[in-house]
């Protein structure tokens, strides 16, 4: 089995974006096992949940145990391994990625994940607005208010706005605010939603819609929507081109995905 994981899962990038690039031709194995089921670790003291192919313990690229901190989490991740077919295909198999992302990378090495997430507080998506047209003005109003007001009555942060992409500066108050919200423990949980978080961020540019995500202040389809205010706006107008499309549907899932962490975490 540690043959499979490393050809397939070996080396599975955190960022979905660079995910999105390396599983446009993934590899895969043939489905080798009968069943994918879950099991408590530790018995009545429970320490989390792995995930079983045919009885026996999955490990990731690392070697570590494939596991995760509440049962249905687990069972989701099982899930993804019973949906598999004739072959194995990580591209069909965010959950398992982001798992592995979690366990060998994140658990070891929390602190730099989460200076990354608030390096985009100050630079936000949302803080950027178009001076025109109208209806894309109104779009953005709509999507992104609403999370600024959080931000304000909830985290106690204000933030200042700009038109186009000149670099407006935040006030360092706003930003720690925002920061503290970035799960900073030790525990196996914080982990997962800090890998989860991570992964939203990136795909949407904004650690602000990843929070509020993580908060249960917005669903996964708002901050999807949010997200793509000026990408939608184009393609309204000009079309989408079949392969930005055919990524932004790969970047869907990864986004599913972490949202599916955060909420059976929640």
């Amino acid at each position: 089995m540690r043959d499979i994981f490393e050809d397939i899962f070996q080396n599975q990038p955190l960022d979905p974006m660079e995910a999105a690039r390396r599983n446009t031709r993934p590899n895969q194995r043939a489905r080798f096992y009968t069943r994918a089921e879950v099991a408590a670790i530790g018995g009545e003291e429970s320490t989390g949940f792995s995930v079983l192919l045919d009885g026996k313990p999955v490990r990731t690229p690392a070697r570590r145990l494939l596991a995760a901190p509440v049962r249905s989490l687990a069972e989701a991740i099982a899930a993804e391994w019973m949906a598999q077919e004739r072959v194995v295909d990580p591209a069909a198999m965010p959950l398992t990625r982001l798992a592995n992302a979690v366990i060998d990378g994140v658990a070891s090495a929390p602190r730099p994940v989460a200076a990354e997430i608030e390096r985009y507080i100050g630079n936000d998506l949302l803080f950027y607005r178009a001076p025109e047209p109208e209806e894309l003005v109104v779009r953005q109003r709509r999507h992104w208010d609403p999370v600024l007001d959080w931000a304000r009555d909830v985290l106690g942060a204000r933030f200042v706005l700009a038109e186009g992409l000149m670099p407006v500066r935040q006030s360092p108050e706003a930003i720690t605010a925002v920061a503290a919200r970035v799960p900073a423990g030790a525990s196996v949980t914080d982990h997962w939603r800090l890998g989860a978080i991570s992964v939203v961020t990136s795909l949407t540019g904004s650690a602000l819609l990843a929070l509020a995500l993580a908060d249960g202040r917005l669903n996964a389809d708002d901050v999807w929507a949010a997200a793509h205010v000026d990408e939608d706006w184009n393609m309204q107008l000009w079309g989408g081109d079949e392969l930005a499309l055919g990524q932004r549907a790969f970047r869907l899932t990864e986004m599913q995905a972490a949202a599916t962490v955060l909420a059976l975490l929640r």
